[in-house]
């Protein structure tokens, strides 16, 4: 797909209101269109005029392909503090067709900046003659890597012809820079040896045809911008626009003596990614299902007493689906576990999905490569053991030392550290005996021969300043990848946090051991005050007003017709100094886990939003403002998914994996239908099929231990069986049929969400007694209601047939 040469024109504004009491505006506007080049480009400063005219020309090159949406930002020029940032309007350049000229005017809503207007002049004249192949990108239909190239400058000092006196000897250092490449600033420094000498070349990596310009600082000199310079002189300041270079070839760049600097330009192979772009399941884990689904026909054929063997057709795909709860989780999940072994209907399990609490026991099962096909008692013990230890000697000095060279070994291999980190240390302390060198990619030789099923572990990427009701982003954490599921975007578990940039690996670090996952799947001190609020009411319109941005469309002159994939001209007006700092004390969170970001480089297709699948997880208000959107971020910011939605369940939801029954596992605190009923709500919105969940208010006050929803009204829905965790009769019987003795009555008391529960979310220690009835009261739960799981599988096994016919 060839480039294009955009013109912008800014011509004048009018009745610019004043930012400064005192004085009339200074105003200048900025230019910023990322997909072409990254650097911000601003009008001359129009002084005390609230009706400036600039009437001047930009240039950009832009590719066709992709989402550009130009900002338009008008700010009111300070000299003491900051500059004010008026309002910015968002304009996308698809709206313009090639070859035309066209005379923009916005006029922005009187009740946003009283009656306050920009003109535009644009024009879109192709350069096909000049750039024939600059187009180049690699395509997922929702996300583009444009062609990369790679430069190496080499600095070569010449044999000197006088020795010069000792004094002066001392190193020579240039500093190179690549405004949007990966490596951003380096710098060649040479020894005073006056033998001729070179130093090793570095190497930068940037998007070809995004006007890249190389900006050298020589030793001595003043460090020199040439964002908006066209020209250059090479004994001075040899700074150069790198596209016009050809490919391949050495060259010297400049001689500034006694050196000599060297430069190539190659470009890597433009077809390869290391990042797997599309919304099908993986290779590994379409081998797995098919070795699962043995495992899965014979163990169905045997729990429903069928005599002839199921065909690969008939054969269900059964999700068992946790919620999070601390250690009330984790231990709860070993009673289900257990209870669904003895009825055999852990065999018929694909998938095993968890968050915050579950998956400390889902990573301690992993662990065992046949763990599902022995018996749980031996991982239950060991649970109990370290559950019901002191869990003081893990704030101990030799434990807070451990700590620390840790979190400093992580920093050297080039992390970012966080509060986050230091909590997966503290967990593994109070998890397991000493270090754990497990690591997620460790599982695979748990899944390999589709023995168990394939444990998928949910976290939510978030970004600063926006509560997770605004903006979150689904992430699924597998033995095979990590991903997040909007983007299609993929990477191997074992290069997740490593450095990536356009899609390729730029700096492999070590995987992660599994304790820092656990710390980010688990993360409670990512929580912030507006969190903490809906915690206690009902509703968050009041304090959520505050929290976002105040976007509004705005009429254009001429008026031109929206097509499905254009957006609508917006403008953004800034908050004020007090809605800013209501909306940091209610959105900042104490910390986040925070990880290279994989999709950093990639561009947004320009038909990103028609992609439905895209379309399915698109609950951001961000999501049309594709210059704010993931791929334009340094790193990732990732948290518990219980801070959005207490479940593990969207990485199911999945059309590709064609889940026909999920167990709902409910461990949370407080409300057991509070989660239930926002995955269904968030579900509708989404427009993502799912079984109608309808409780009458006597269900609501008082859960029965089982629930099931066939979803017969919502075909193509997966039959839901929900299970609260709550104790009913379970006071009465200490197994399905059997009745307690009056001796045993106490052993049926388990206070679960009492004030003085010994259950709360925020305990980390329980006694035997404490444990041991949590786990029995999981196994009795699903013991209790084999008839309604049997239920649910024969339904499933009838659909499936009933489809094929």
């Amino acid at each position: 797909s060839p480039c294009y040469l955009l013109t912008v024109r800014v011509i004048r504004a009018r009745n610019i209101y004043r930012a400064d009491v005192l004085s009339q505006t200074d105003c200048y506007v900025s230019l910023w269109l990322p997909t072409a080049s990254t650097d911000k480009f601003q009008t001359k400063v129009i002084k005390n005029c609230k009706d400036p005219v600039w009437n001047e020309t930009f240039y950009f090159r832009i590719q066709g392909q992709v989402k550009n949406m130009l900002e338009l930002r008008v700010f009111d020029k300070d000299v003491v503090t900051e500059d004010d940032h008026l309002f910015t309007v968002y304009f996308d350049i698809a709206k313009l067709s090639l070859g035309e000229q066209v005379f923009m005017h916005f006029k922005c809503d009187a009740q946003v900046r009283s009656d306050i207007t920009n003109e535009v002049a644009m024009a879109l004249p192709p350069l096909l003659a000049l750039f024939p192949s600059s187009g180049s990108l690699i395509c997922s239909c929702l996300l583009q890597s444009r062609k990369v190239c790679c430069l190496e400058v080499q600095v070569i000092e010449k044999k000197k012809k006088k020795k010069r006196p000792k004094k002066s000897a001392s190193k020579k250092e240039f500093l190179f820079k690549v405004k949007g490449s990966y490596e951003g600033t380096q710098d060649i420094r040479l020894g005073p040896d006056p033998v001729f000498s070179s130093a090793a070349p570095v190497t930068f990596h940037y998007a070809k045809y995004k006007q890249p310009t190389l900006d050298v600082t020589l030793p001595g000199k003043n460090t020199h911008s040439s964002a908006h310079s066209h020209s250059y002189d090479r004994k001075v300041s040899p700074n150069v626009e790198l596209h016009s270079f050809p490919s391949g070839k050495e060259m010297t760049l400049a001689e500034v003596r006694p050196a000599v600097l060297w430069k190539r330009l190659r470009n890597p192979d433009p077809d390869h990614l290391d990042i797997r772009l599309g919304f099908d399941l993986c290779v590994e884990e379409q081998d797995f299902l098919r070795k699962r689904q043995k495992h899965v026909a014979a163990a169905v054929k045997k729990v429903l007493h069928l005599e002839q063997d199921l065909l690969d057709h008939e054969t269900p795909v059964v999700a068992i689906m946790t919620t999070g709860g601390g250690m009330r989780s984790l231990t709860a999940l070993y009673g289900s576990l257990l209870g669904l072994k003895k009825l055999h209907f852990l065999d018929c399990a694909t998938y095993l999905t968890g968050l915050s609490g579950t998956t400390w026991t889902m990573s301690n099962l992993y662990r065992d490569a046949d763990w599902s096909q022995k018996d749980l008692d031996k991982q239950i013990s060991e649970a109990r053991k370290h559950m019901t230890k002191c869990k003081i000697n893990s704030l101990s000095m030799e434990h807070l030392k451990y700590y620390k060279k840790q979190l400093c070994q992580r920093k050297r291999e080039g992390r970012k550290t966080s509060f986050i980190d230091l909590w997966g240390l503290v967990l593994e302390s109070l998890l397991h005996d000493g270090k754990d060198g497990h690591k997620l990619s460790d599982q695979q030789r748990a899944v390999d021969r589709g023995q168990n099923p394939l444990p998928i572990y949910t976290a939510v990427n978030v970004k600063n300043s926006y509560s997770t009701l605004d903006f979150k982003e689904w992430v699924e954490f597998t033995p095979y990848e990590v991903g997040l599921l909007k983007y299609g975007a993929f990477v191997r578990s074992e290069d997740f946090g490593s450095e990536f940039f356009m899609g390729r690996l730029m700096k492999k670090l070590p995987e992660s051991r599994i304790c820092f996952l656990e710390g980010m799947w688990s993360s409670l001190f990512s929580l912030n005050v507006l969190y903490i609020w809906n915690l206690s009411h009902s509703s968050e319109d009041f304090w959520h007003r505050w929290t976002q941005d105040k976007i509004d469309n705005i009429e254009e002159e001429p008026f031109m017709p929206l097509k499905p994939h254009e957006l609508r001209t917006r403008v953004f007006t800034p908050p004020g100094p007090l809605s800013s700092a209501i909306r940091d004390a209610l959105t900042d969170r104490l910390s986040v886990a925070q990880e290279h970001n994989f999709l950093k480089g990639f561009q947004m297709h320009k038909d990103y939003l028609e992609n439905k699948h895209f379309c399915r997880w698109k609950d951001t208000i961000l999501d049309t403002i594709p210059n704010k959107l993931t791929e334009s971020e340094e790193y990732l910011s990732l948290v518990d998914t219980g801070f959005f939605i207490n479940t593990s369940i969207m990485p199911l939801l999945r059309p590709e994996r064609k889940v026909d029954v999920i167990l709902h596992l409910n461990y949370s605190a407080g409300s057991q239908i509070q989660a239930l009923d926002q995955t269904c709500k968030y579900c509708s919105d989404q427009g993502i099929l799912f079984p109608r969940v309808e409780l009458s208010e006597e269900d609501r006050k008082k859960q029965k231990e089982c629930y099931l929803f066939e979803g017969a009204e919502t075909p193509g829905a997966p039959i839901l069986l929900f299970f609260p965790l709550i104790n009913d009769t379970f006071q009465n019987y200490k197994a399905p049929g059997q009745k307690r003795s009056e001796s045993e009555m106490e052993d049926g008391k388990v206070d679960l969400y009492g004030c003085c529960s010994p259950y709360s979310t925020y305990s980390v220690r329980y006694t035997e007694k404490v444990y041991d009835r949590l786990v029995q009261l999981g196994e009795y739960n699903i013991l209790n209601n084999e008839d309604l799981i049997t239920q649910a599988l024969h339904t499933a096994v009838e659909r499936k047939r009933q489809k094929k016919k």
